[in-house]
């Protein structure tokens, strides 16, 4: 995985309006069915992993580990962010390639 390309794509869905970050904004769009990937921060403490993990798999929402959450955070011009959700498709296909190249 490439963090700096990650980022990257990130900033653009949140240029575009497509992310949700914050614990309510990512609740929402989980429950509203918006949500298309969810990316937890690859140095998310384990009870907060588990617990996106396990809001993300009751919406069937796939997820994948990215950036640390202080690169999160910078990518969408936010503080530090533990998971955020993506709420486009197209967004969603690119950042979860990204995640797995």
């Amino acid at each position: 995985m490439d963090n700096k390309q990650v980022a990257f794509a990130l900033g653009l869905a949140q240029k575009a309006g497509k992310v949700a970050s914050g614990d309510f904004a990512v609740r929402s769009a989980l429950n509203g069915g918006k949500a298309k990937l969810m990316l937890i921060a690859g140095d998310a403490a384990e009870a907060s992993r588990k617990e996106m993990e396990y809001l993300a798999e009751t919406a069937n929402v796939k997820t994948v580990t990215g950036p640390a959450r202080a690169e999160i955070g910078a990518a969408i011009g936010k503080s530090p962010r533990t998971a955020v959700v993506i709420t486009d498709n197209n967004f969603a296909v690119m950042i979860y390639n990204k995640c797995h190249d």
